[in-house]
């Protein structure tokens, strides 16, 4: 009823609201692409053109039928490659979850069209997850390959790490912060009666990740990083941000920093990908990684300079 001469003509003759200039293009006789659309139409059961003797449209059922015929041609038209894909062990869809604080919006785009190139017919995906959410979505999403896994270590036998460095952090607060004109270092009870924002963890299995809040003090939550950022720069609260992303802001007097009796340690961050689900697609990102190509040098800016990379 479809096959593929069918569906090219049918959605020929839609574009062209005519059967001859339809026929003239695909090389045919009127009379024989007029009695394949009418043998369609019999097969169907339903009427797909409305028919005058100076034009040709497509009835509502023939509007979704259109539809319809470009994704399967298209689908058609992809398949051989695909299959030489797989043989080829090329990966038919690649997953990527990116830390919030690696992500980096023309980094993650040029990778996209770097990857589109060089396999056109493999769909990607990219996600944006915080701190644990990120392993939540390599252990138990569709995910196979993360950039920023929090940790040095795998937390699975299926899962390979190759650490990227520290991202170390640093307590910050508008310069008209009341907490700004008081002593260099602060305790909990000065800090207390003010809001520390945050970035919630995003995982749904695994245990979430606390974040910086003392005991008894105002918690104001916030979706990224940029947000927070936002936040301590209006001087609505305080709390940690990474050294890298707020030097610009210390250098230029919009942020200054204290010191606090416990300080935030540096965080750990990894590239983790799944070795039962990798292909060359995967491999080839990690590669990027490992050379530490141009391509992929945004998503480290927050990485703190000269970290040392291992493999796991």
């Amino acid at each position: 009823m479809l096959d593929h001469d069918t569906i090219r003509s049918f959605i020929k003759v839609a574009e062209c609201s005519s059967f001859s200039k339809a026929a003239e293009l695909l090389h045919k006789t009127p009379a024989a692409i007029s009695y394949r659309i009418k043998t369609l139409e019999d097969d169907v059961g339903t009427q797909l053109f409305l028919r005058t003797t100076r034009s040709v449209s497509l009835t509502p059922a023939g509007l979704h039928l259109l539809d319809q015929c470009r994704m399967w041609l298209s689908w058609l038209d992809s398949v051989p490659n695909e299959l030489r894909q797989i043989t080829d062990g090329i990966e038919r869809q690649v997953n990527i979850v990116v830390n919030n604080l690696l992500y980096n919006n023309e980094s993650c785009a040029a990778l996209l069209c770097y990857l589109h190139q060089k396999f056109p017919f493999t769909q990607f995906q990219v996600s944006c997850q915080i701190y644990m959410g990120v392993w939540d979505n390599l252990l138990y999403g569709d995910c196979q390959l993360a950039i920023g896994a929090t940790g040095s270590e795998s937390l699975s036998n299926n899962i390979n790490i190759l650490s990227l460095g520290d991202v170390e952090w640093i307590f910050v607060m508008s310069p008209n912060h009341p907490l700004a004109k008081g002593a260099d270092t602060l305790t909990e009870e000065m800090m207390r009666p003010y809001p520390a924002i945050n970035v919630e963890d995003t995982s749904k299995n695994l245990t979430k990740r606390v974040a910086w809040l003392l005991p008894g003090q105002k918690e104001i939550k916030v979706p990224d990083l940029d947000s927070k950022l936002q936040c301590h720069l209006n001087g609505l609260g305080v709390g940690f941000l990474p050294r890298k992303l707020c030097q610009p802001y210390l250098d230029s007097g919009q942020l200054i920093t204290k010191n606090i009796q416990n300080s935030r340690q540096p965080s750990q961050l990894s590239l983790a990908w799944n070795n039962e689900k990798d292909g060359q697609i995967v491999q080839h990102i990690v590669s990027l990684f490992e050379t530490n190509d141009p391509l992929i040098k945004g998503f480290l800016d927050l990485i703190t300079p000269g970290s040392a990379k291992s493999k796991v």
